[in-house]
């Protein structure tokens, strides 16, 4: 955090009068000061966003003329108590105002006790410390005249003026001519801001005419220098770009449009084969390099394949860069060249072909089933979606040779972890009977219960524990910094006569407080997400007994099944077995029975599959007419 106890004012400017903070007041009808002793003013400031502005430089410039004003209008009687200035976009609303955390990137040598939120909040307590506001510029409070006139007047409900250095401070409260100055200014710093935004966005689209790229060029292209054509910036050593072909990245991204569109390829598949030869395919380097991974990633393909820039055209405002933190815009958003300005590598239809891969492909892949919208699929495979590699953790694909079904794990070499093989390959048939038995035993078997009652007792809840003890490791360290913070301000409070050293001190430290527990807060909300789940035996009473033979069901009644029991199955090469998990919450316990009993009763489609349902025979043996779950143990 930036040093904030030095001030380029003196400190007995901050010290002078011992009279309390309400030793001013307004008084009569027309709003003028009765002066009981000097008069106590915030300072409020503003910069820019710090990389447009040196706040080292603009806030100290600010409160001098903020005094110089004071001095001249009121001299000896008026004297600054607080300063809350913030680091951020004037032309934001005023709910997103202030919370900004630029300052602590600054040693600023003007104390700070808060922003416009905290300043507005103070104002409205009884026991302000100030009464009044200066600023150097109205504009310094905001860019936008709505949101400058909605702080002044919540500034004027409570009785607190807001003067500024540049307009006349009087004590009378006559303000027609002044309120008719302001708001002319407001007025004219509001045209400006959006004239020059309208000729910045039309310099840009020009820009674009013309064929200059903005920013990095994309993967595929080089940038060509080519002199400023303002003389002044030409001296300067100042350039404009325009792209040509990368001879060694050119033909990659041509390739990569050209597998996306005949192969209709997601992106991962794509890297995978991209850096199966990394020296034929070099991978995209990040402009900070440290960033660079050394191979292609979902997220870079990606990037290539929604580029524009490869058909030729020039194209601009792509991502909402300051005024939505660089969230992509919609299409009809973007800034197109008229005509071609750069050579291109791929052509318009197959960039827009390529779209279109992804279009089709929505859906398909955001859940279990067979890839629909792939063009060489020739058919599903029943556990596809379920099995997952031990020794890698990525889902096996299926595959049919030779009239069987096989799950086969294949990683690219860059991801294949040590000890994996090239590829693995687990037979169907033995994985479907051994998911039946395990159905059949474990879940609709006379003795599930004893069974998991069994094996429960062999695993260690020491994890349960640990997780307990933690939660109350952070409630009581949550409690501390709370008590803690408490104690600081009343230390504050307790002070007759604080010194601005002093308070600075106090806020430094009840920030530090707040970052601590809001630290401590978002772990606790963690600790509370992932709160382990204790074991529940009699949550299998909500399945009926029975016996099933999944080779045999329809396949959309066995992914009903598999999905409603939220199914994962991880195959352990090295004992040459595969490991099942389901769960059964309260939750999906009602899903879960009618998915079960259209497996061991009926396909669930037909008018005599309700009928079939109230026939299964129940965990107790009687039989009954209906069979409805029992209550959710508490």
């Amino acid at each position: 955090m930036a040093d904030q106890t030095r001030s380029p004012i003196p400190l007995d400017v901050f010290t002078r009068g011992t009279h309390s903070s309400r030793s001013a007041g307004l008084t009569g009808p027309g709003g003028g000061f009765r002066l009981d002793g000097p008069l106590k003013v915030a300072f409020a400031g503003r910069t820019s966003t710090e990389d447009k502005q040196d706040p080292t430089l603009s806030l100290p410039r600010q409160l001098a003329n903020s005094q110089t004003a004071l001095h001249t209008s009121l001299p000896g009687r008026a004297v600054i108590v607080a300063h809350f200035y913030d680091i951020e976009s004037g032309r934001k609303d005023l709910a997103a105002r202030g919370f900004g955390r630029g300052h602590e990137r600054f040693n600023i040598p003007v104390p700070r006790d808060g922003g416009i939120q905290d300043l507005l909040s103070e104002a409205a307590q009884a026991d302000r410390r100030f009464d009044a506001v200066i600023c150097e510029s109205v504009d310094r409070i905001a860019r936008r005249t709505y949101v400058g006139t909605q702080i002044e007047n919540t500034l004027e409900k409570v009785g607190i003026p807001l003067w500024a250095s540049d307009e006349p401070i009087t004590l009378n409260g006559k303000r027609s001519s002044q309120v008719l100055t302001r708001r002319v200014k407001q007025g004219v710093a509001e045209w400006y801001v959006l004239e020059m935004l309208e000729k910045a966005w039309g310099g840009f689209e020009v820009h674009t005419e013309q064929g200059f790229n903005v920013g990095r060029p994309p993967y595929g292209y080089l940038a060509h220098k080519l002199p400023h054509p303002v003389a002044a910036r030409r001296e300067q050593g100042a350039t404009k770009h325009v792209l040509v072909p990368d001879p060694a990245r050119g033909p990659v991204v041509q390739t990569i449009f050209e597998t996306r569109v005949t192969e209709r390829l997601g992106y991962q598949a794509i890297a995978d084969r991209l850096n199966c030869d990394l020296d034929r395919y070099p991978p995209p380097v990040a402009t900070a390099k440290h960033r660079s991974v050394g191979k292609w990633t979902y997220s870079s393909v990606r990037e290539v394949l929604t580029n524009p820039k490869y058909t030729g055209y020039m194209v601009w405002n792509r991502k909402a860069t300051t005024s939505a933190g660089g969230r992509n815009n919609p299409p009809e958003a973007w800034i197109w060249s008229s005509v071609p300005t750069h050579p291109d590598l791929v052509s318009v239809e197959t960039f827009t072909d390529a779209q279109k891969v992804a279009r089709d492909r929505e859906g398909s892949r955001s859940r279990p089933g067979p890839n629909t919208a792939h063009t060489d699929t020739r058919r599903s495979y029943a556990l596809r979606s379920y099995m997952t590699c031990g020794l890698c953790g990525r889902r096996m694909f299926g595959k049919e040779s030779r009239g069987r079904i096989y799950y086969i794990c294949r990683p690219a070499r860059a991801y294949r972890p040590e000890g994996h093989p090239a590829s693995i390959w687990v037979r169907e048939e033995p994985l479907m009977a051994g998911l039946t038995e395990f159905f059949n035993r474990e879940v609709f078997g006379p003795h599930r219960r004893e069974r998991l009652r069994t094996l429960l007792a062999r695993i260690d809840d020491t994890h349960l524990h640990e997780h307990r003890e933690r939660l109350v490791t952070v409630e009581r360290q949550i409690a501390e910094l709370k008590r803690r913070k408490e104690r600081v301000l009343d230390s504050l409070e307790a002070a007759d006569d604080p010194t601005p050293v002093f308070v600075n001190s106090i806020n430094e430290r009840t920030t530090r407080l707040g970052a601590d527990l809001e630290a401590k807060q978002t772990t606790l909300r963690e600790l509370r997400d992932a709160t382990p789940v204790a074991p529940c035996p009699e949550l299998l009473d909500h399945c009926p007994t029975g016996t099933v033979d999944l080779d045999l069901l329809p396949e959309p009644t066995l992914r009903r099944l598999l999905d409603a029991f939220a199914v994962q199955m991880r195959h352990d090469k090295q004992g040459n077995q595969v490991e099942v998990q389901v769960t059964i919450t309260p939750e999906t316990a009602d899903t879960q029975l009618r998915a079960a009993n259209a497996a061991i009763m009926g396909d669930g489609d037909g008018p005599d599959d309700d009928l079939a349902a109230m026939r299964v025979v129940p965990p107790t043996g009687r039989p009954t007419d209906r069979l409805d779950p029992p209550p959710a143990p508490a």
